[in-house]
């Protein structure tokens, strides 16, 4: 049970480790949490309600955990082939294509909200 619970919190480790990958390595997720940070902000300012309130946070998480994945699959692209490829072009072109599909909904959900309280 000891062992358990000791690899249960190495995993947590693990992820946090993740985290701080994906902030020092990658420029499109500090591009995601400045505007992260600028819809929180804004949240608190317009005083959203507690539904909104969970359509903006899972927006961002959608957000997030997509440029986790794709720049996981990213990594293991440019491992496997270092030189170009149209077959991991691909790939990471569709990886990418999740993000930009997350983030535009991510915008969406937050015109709907703050548009009609900025006019």
């Amino acid at each position: 049970m000891r062992k358990t619970l000791q690899n249960r919190l190495k995993s947590f480790t693990y992820a946090f480790n993740g985290l701080v990958v994906l902030i020092q390595e990658e420029p499109n997720a500090r591009i995601h949490l400045i505007a992260t940070g600028i819809v929180l902000i804004a949240g608190f300012y317009f005083r959203i309600s507690p539904s909104e309130w969970i359509a903006v946070v899972l927006a961002i998480g959608l957000v997030i955990a997509l440029e986790i994945v794709n720049s996981s699959i990213e990594g293991i692209a440019d491992f496997i082939s270092p030189d170009k490829h149209g077959a991991i072009k691909k790939i990471k072109d569709l990886a990418a294509a999740g993000v930009l599909i997350a983030a535009l909904t991510a915008l969406t959900v937050g015109l709907i909200i703050f548009l009609p309280k900025i006019v």
